[in-house]
């Protein structure tokens, strides 16, 4: 258990509600859900869920907080935003599907080798270097991350869409040797930089007035 999951428990002592509320971005709107369903139906991945958005919201009301935490079904979210559109109530349910991932990935809570998260932090690194994707080292990435013998089959499966990319000159073989960046490349990190520290700081100032 993390130094701040730890904290987070003797916080609110039980009231997984109030902590969603506090730290999860659109979480206040948990209270709202009146448990239709209609979210759940309007999902494309629905029947994929370890539990449905308005099942999340229920366990979430009823205090199963290492279980919300712990599950992969706010990683299986694609932003599609059919729940949002249809809620009888108007939840940012998308919202808060994102925020539960972010919060359990905080707190060292997220479900173990999750594809989604794997995926969505090998994206973030490969970005951050240069401001651009390389998408040749992404793909490599992606295809190796399971060991040598996995990343040649599925190279070997994927080789026309790989070709494909080449030819519509959406990847280039010379990426390999470290492809492409923005212009400024100091401005982009220090915009980063800037943007963790004004999110540490929003952070910590909730924390402190809670």
């Amino acid at each position: 258990m993390t130094d701040t999951n730890q904290a987070m428990v003797a916080k609110y002592k039980g009231n997984f509600l109030k902590e969603v509320t506090d730290n999860v971005e659109e979480g206040s709107w948990v209270k709202m859900c009146m448990q239709c369903g209609v979210c759940s139906g309007s999902c494309p991945l629905g029947p994929h869920w370890d539990h449905p958005p308005q099942e999340i919201f229920m366990m979430i009301r009823a205090n199963k907080r290492e279980e919300v935490l712990s599950s992969t079904s706010m990683w299986m979210c694609t932003s599609c935003y059919n729940c949002i559109a249809r809620c009888p109530r108007g939840l940012p349910i998308t919202h808060i599907m994102h925020g539960l991932a972010h919060y359990s990935k905080r707190l060292g809570l997220k479900a173990q080798n999750q594809p989604t998260e794997r995926f969505g932090q090998m994206f973030w690194n490969n970005l951050v270097k240069k401001g651009r994707v390389n998408e040749l080292k992404l793909g490599l990435g992606l295809y190796f991350k399971d060991g040598f013998a996995e990343g040649v089959k599925v190279a070997m499966a994927n080789q026309k869409l790989g070709m494909n990319m080449m030819k519509a000159k959406r990847m280039s073989a010379m990426e390999i040797l470290g492809g492409h960046g923005v212009s400024d490349a100091s401005g982009f990190h220090a915009m980063l930089k800037k943007a963790e520290e004004l999110e540490a700081a929003r952070v910590g100032a909730n924390a402190d007035a809670k």
